[in-house]
């Protein structure tokens, strides 16, 4: 049996819809790019909100600020691929900025979550370029697969 990437999906930002079909779709065609290659195993995802994501923040990194996206590794012990959580709030403020779909954002965070657990950083100057550039690579392949316009918000 071939091993690979399970998407787990927990979406709880209510006013996100089809969060689990764009993830899953985003996951599949980072994982079929080969590109980017991951610990195989379940992949938790999780979309939360501004206050959410500061607690998480600041319980496992010491900084109680609300930030994009917070990627834990993978543990091949329990079978994970690792966890990405999302803030959804901060995709909308920066789409909002940019002038970008919220869905574009959103699929960059998670493509970025991706590419820590492919070994990415961006800690400092040269590994933020090395992480850029990877993460235009994989905004790239997502594009050509259709996989950038999954994501939509429902008026509140």
């Amino acid at each position: 049996m071939k091993k690979t990437v399970q998407p787990a999906i927990s979406n709880q930002y209510k006013s996100l819809d089809q969060a689990e079909a764009a993830a899953t779709a985003i996951v599949q065609t980072l994982y079929e790019s080969g590109r980017f290659p991951i610990q195989a195993g379940e992949l938790s995802i999780v979309f939360v909100d501004d206050p959410v994501i500061a607690d998480i923040h600041g319980r496992y990194l010491n900084d109680p600020t609300a930030t994009d996206v917070i990627t834990f590794p993978a543990d091949s012990e329990m079978a994970s691929a690792g966890e990405i959580i999302i803030s959804v709030d901060h995709a909308r403020s920066r789409a909002k900025d940019l002038h970008l779909p919220v869905s574009h954002e959103l699929s960059l965070y998670l493509a970025h979550g991706w590419l820590h657990l492919a070994g990415y950083d961006d800690r400092n100057e040269s590994d933020r370029e090395k992480m850029r550039a990877a993460e235009a690579a994989a905004i790239h392949v997502l594009a050509a697969e259709g996989a950038l316009d999954g994501f939509r918000m429902r008026e509140t």
